[in-house]
């Protein structure tokens, strides 16, 4: 019988659009301060009077610090959840200090740059605490048949509701008197402000339509914590012995670094191009908005031909773009760089998530993917020291770009040795 055919449990579709908000939520985050306003913001307005080198310093140490405080939590606190049943309790806590954290921008004076820094830095930690629970929740709301599917379809709402949310904020900072604004200053603070409102908002399906999953010989916190701990170094052993989790984490650690890269640097790399900074920022929402049916489409194109396939499929992509990047000349070829960016870049995240859990034992889900996270917080580092060494021994920075098929290429042979089973074995 076809997975088309079969009978959806009762409830089932219910679960999976509470589920799907949460990235519509949380993608504000990730659109509106994280990647565009609070980089822009922080050095112009906080830190206005001094030099550029400064605050991008600082930008570059808040980013680092709050990444490897997440990295080091993520499987611990996922080890403890799994034991604890307490997946939305956490997820829960880190939305909370990522809401509360975010909506503090809002209120900070403009001489107040230690507050503004400390305040992104503990957002950032909501926002990356926040995902290993629930990416875990995705095994809970629906059948392993349709994982890939449900998970294309929560990073295409979250490419659309971070899309809309950002177009609006940035048409509020270009234009703030049509939205009877006082200038941009107060229009960006109020964006931030909004990034709170439309998460915690919109998280409230999860939390009040998404059951807990059932946890066997669930303990209180204090012994699940003992437990978590002693089943954390239990798996640590038992990888050893799963060749598919293993190889697909060494593979997703490579292209995803490469991803990451092109995420965070192609403003820069286009910046050096001297593009304007208008038509940068367009692309941005370009990929957000391509984003959302090319990730749809990437999760009924798994269903025909797999994820892994699906991946290979999106690497090429991927390579093509760095390819097509190295010769970029104005500000259309830069546009079409998006455009070919947010054909592959919703369908890579969704499948390779949808994929894992596929990979992980069930009852573990948690830890694993807090493992899960840690190595995606480990992305962009490779890349862009790839790309400096490029252009510090080319002289060209056209050269930077091309080094990033280096990631992508390791990604996806090491990728074609991982079994097509599910298990992890």
């Amino acid at each position: 019988m076809s997975t088309e055919s079969r009978a959806i449990p009762k409830g089932e579709n219910l679960r999976i659009g509470a589920w799907v908000m949460y990235d519509w939520a949380n993608s504000s985050y990730a659109t509106t301060i994280m990647v565009v306003l609070f980089p822009i913001f922080y050095g112009a307005h906080w830190r206005e009077g001094t030099a550029a080198g400064t605050s991008a310093a600082e930008f570059a140490i808040a980013n680092t610090t709050a990444g490897l405080i997440a990295a080091a939590m993520g499987p611990i606190l996922g080890a403890i959840a799994d034991r604890a049943g307490a997946r939305k309790w956490l997820l829960g806590f880190f939305t909370a200090v990522g809401v509360l954290s975010s909506g503090a921008l809002w209120l900070i004076p403009q001489t107040h740059w230690e507050l503004a820094i400390i305040s992104f830095v503990v957002s950032l930690l909501g926002f990356a605490g926040a995902m290993p629970f629930y990416d875990s929740l995705l095994i809970s709301v629906t059948r392993r048949e349709r994982f890939d599917f449900v998970s294309a379809l929560g990073y295409s709402m979250g490419y659309l509701g971070g899309g809309l949310l950002l177009t609006i904020n940035v048409l509020m900072t270009l234009k703030p008197e049509l939205f009877g604004i006082a200038d941009k200053a107060s229009a960006v603070r109020l964006s931030f402000l909004s990034v709170a409102v439309w998460w915690a908002l919109f998280s409230l399906p999860l939390f009040l339509l998404v059951p807990e999953p059932k946890t066997a010989n669930r303990l209180p916190v204090l012994p699940a914590i003992s437990a978590g701990l002693r089943q954390l170094w239990s798996t640590f052993s038992e990888m050893r012995g799963m060749r598919n989790v293993m190889f697909f984490l060494i593979a997703y650690y490579l292209y995803n670094d490469g991803v990451g890269t092109v995420m965070r640097m192609a403003t820069t790399y286009g910046a050096q191009l001297k593009l304007p900074s208008e038509d940068l920022i367009k692309a941005i929402l370009l990929v957000q908005f391509i984003g959302f049916p090319a990730a749809l489409a990437f999760g009924k194109i798994a269903g025909w031909i797999g994820a892994k396939r699906g991946i290979l499929i999106c690497i090429v992509g991927y390579m093509a773009c760095c390819v097509y990047g190295s010769m970029v000349q104005t500000s259309l070829d830069f546009y079409v760089i998006a455009g070919m960016i947010g054909l592959v870049q919703g369908g890579i995240q969704s499948l390779s998530r949808s994929m894992f859990a596929a990979l992980v034992p069930e009852e573990k889900a948690s830890e694993f993917f807090g493992l899960y996270n840690v190595v995606g917080r480990f992305s962009a580092i490779a890349g862009p020291m790839l790309m400096l060494a490029a252009t510090t021994l080319t002289g060209n920075e056209r050269w930077s770009i091309l080094s990033l098929l280096l990631l992508f290429g390791a990604g996806f042979v090491v990728l074609l040795k991982v079994g097509n089973n599910t298990g992890g074995r």
